[in-house]
């Protein structure tokens, strides 16, 4: 099973090494052209299209399984099952290039590359788990680390003190008044007994398209009252144009249910749509992804690489 050969090659972010041999190796062998950047590599093509997913994954939770229905572990569906229709796909002499990414999970340096260097092209899908239904519209986000400073006193005199870890869940409060946020990490306080002076907290914050970050990032002057703050990754959503068509059409052709959705996860698209007219689409579930839950259906992988090779034909 190629599910299987892909997944059992660990590829978390910065370990892709294997996993791009592989797939290089196995395009060539049925005849593609390939290109490699130094976090990328794509079938040579000069098509309007292009299909895209990426390598890596997060560590490892859990080892690959199937029950005949669903395949389990870590990267099956994040996004080893979209790696795997495109590989199958690419058997039917795919005119459009296949483009595979390092570095998703971490900073996005693959398709950052690729859109600095590639030059052909004007619209790209990017197959990420959407359940196979099609994110013609994409979230923004941005990551954000706030040191929130209070004052310490001993453990008994609170009203001596400011507590950092109070002030910290007010912060979280007002930030959930103009935003869709979600703590993902906090520290702060300690073992003796002090009313805690520092507590630092990172968050995921999701843009709707029509909120531009640049536009958002004053709304955040205020968390001056808190502490200090740093953001990073910051991008503005994006609603898909003509590609979302293209790709409702080979879906229909294929004889499955055209359904449209929202990314509200960062992917590769956010880079491409500097360049390219971008849409996300792919088997899998989003939200039991890294976890040690996550399974993709099989049956869908082979969907995907139906719609995949309707695409070819369109394009050829």
């Amino acid at each position: 099973m190629l599910l299987k050969e892909l997944v059992e090659i660990e590829s978390r972010s910065g370990e892709e090494g294997k996993i791009r041999e592989f797939i290089s190796s196995y395009l060539t062998e049925i005849g593609y052209e390939v290109v490699e950047g130094e976090y990328y590599l794509a079938t040579k093509s000069k098509s309007d299209l292009i299909v895209a997913t990426h390598l890596d994954t997060v560590p490892v939770k859990r080892g690959f399984s199937t029950d005949g229905i669903y395949a389990y572990g870590t990267g099956v569906c994040d996004a080893k099952a979209s790696i795997a229709a495109m590989l199958e796909a690419a058997k039917k002499d795919i005119p459009y290039t296949l483009a595979f990414f390092c570095d998703e999970e971490e900073g996005g340096k693959g398709s950052e590359e690729f859109v600095n260097t590639w030059k052909w092209g004007k619209m790209a899908i990017v197959m990420e788990p959407t359940n196979m239904s099609i994110a013609s519209r994409h979230y923004g986000s941005l990551d954000l680390e706030v040191e929130v400073f209070g004052k310490e006193s001993h453990g008994s005199t609170p009203e001596m003190g400011v507590n950092a870890i109070e002030r910290a869940f007010e912060l979280i409060t007002r930030l959930k008044n103009i935003c869709i946020v979600t703590p993902l990490k906090i520290e702060g306080g300690g073992d003796e007994y002090v009313i805690p002076s520092t507590c630092r907290i990172w968050f995921d914050i999701q843009l709707e398209p029509e909120v531009k970050v640049e536009e958002f990032l004053r709304k955040l002057e205020f968390i001056k009252e808190f502490g200090t703050f740093k953001v990073e990754f910051a991008y503005s959503g994006f609603e898909s144009g003509e590609v979302a068509e293209f790709l409702e059409e080979a879906v229909r052709r294929t004889g499955l249910e055209v359904r449209y959705s929202e990314m509200r996860s960062w992917t590769d698209a956010l880079n491409l749509i500097r360049r390219f007219d971008s849409v996300v689409w792919g088997p899998g579930e989003m939200h039991i992804c890294h976890t040690s839950e996550e399974r993709i259906k099989l049956a869908d992988i082979s969907k995907a690489r139906e719609v995949l090779v309707e695409l070819g034909e369109m394009f050829k």
